[in-house]
């Protein structure tokens, strides 16, 4: 997640009754009155990786980007990427490119998955952001074993930690064809901290309220604490083309300055908290599959 300077956390709660001293946002209101009101009914498939293998995966950091890079490529690949729809997206020749596994599905339209692999150079970036790298080639194994309506379309993104680099030119470069086939974008960024977050007021209201029918219906932790004026991620570029987009996080106000210094580091992750993540997100990509752009409803959750 890259920095702003001179920037404070400026809300923060939970998706639940909060006390008088906090003001939920109208969103957050509006967030926990549907979950509150939502009752039935759809049952959603995906494969559930252990958690001693989200754990091998956080430890295979490296501190060279291109290390990064090369490690992402193999455990797309040992999660079932087809080679033939991996590939390297050249952005500037002197940083890695960004890394794309594509899953076809039914149809053309794309649910795009995103976290950025780049680091700066203090600390070892497990926090920020391999913590949300490594999760993409896990995520693919939770969907890839049934036919899905959606394509799903994996990317690391280079040069976040410069100002978005990636990201951008990888929504730059997408056709206005290809742009109106993305319904949404879902961006990881610096998991692991704590309970799972949502960056509130820069999510799509469908994607958002969906995300909240998951964590009730598989009774896993959820709150919002909102970056407006602390940071950026990837999921800003694709905000001027139009395309609904969700940054899921881990970030509070006092875990906040633990991100680009030598504190990153593999120790910062809390791994129950991360498993949960895990789970949440591949709930709510298979949700997302069969859901987005209809009306939203709790699921019944099957796993294996």
């Amino acid at each position: 997640m890259a920095n702003c300077p001179s920037c404070a956390v400026v809300f923060c709660s939970r998706l639940r009754p909060a006390p008088a001293k906090f003001k939920l946002s109208h969103v957050a209101a509006l967030f926990i009155g549907f979950v509150a009101a939502v009752g039935a009914q759809g049952q959603l498939e995906f494969r559930k990786l252990d958690e001693a293998i989200l754990q091998a995966r956080l430890e295979t950091f490296s501190r060279k980007n291109d290390e990064r890079e090369a490690m992402l490529k193999k455990l797309f690949l040992e999660s079932g990427c087809d080679p033939k729809q991996m590939s390297e997206q050249l952005v500037k020749k002197k940083i890695v490119p960004n890394l794309i596994c594509v899953l076809p599905g039914e149809s053309d339209d794309i649910i795009l998955v995103g976290a950025h692999f780049d680091k700066v150079n203090a600390g070892d970036g497990v926090v920020d952001n391999w913590s949300g790298a490594s999760l993409l080639p896990s995520l693919l194994y939770s969907l890839n074993d049934k036919p899905r309506h959606h394509t799903f379309v994996f990317v690391g993104f280079t040069g976040e930690e410069l100002g978005l680099v990636g990201s951008e030119f990888y929504a730059r470069k997408l056709s206005t064809e290809q742009r109106s086939k993305v319904k949404g974008m879902v961006n990881l960024d610096t998991l692991g901290l704590g309970p799972t977050k949502i960056w509130a007021t820069h999510a799509d209201p469908p994607m958002l309220l969906a995300i909240g029918s998951i964590a009730q219906a598989m009774k896993l932790p959820i709150g919002v604490v909102n970056v407006d004026q602390v940071g950026l991620s990837d999921s800003e570029s694709f905000v001027k083309y139009k395309i609904p987009r969700i940054t899921i996080h881990s970030v509070t106000q006092e875990t906040w300055p633990l991100l680009h210094t030598d504190k990153d580091k593999l120790a910062a992750i809390k791994m129950d908290d991360y498993y949960a993540t895990y789970r949440l997100l591949a709930g709510y990509l298979a949700y997302l599959d069969t859901y987005l752009g209809k009306p939203p409803a709790a699921p019944a959750l099957a796993t294996h």
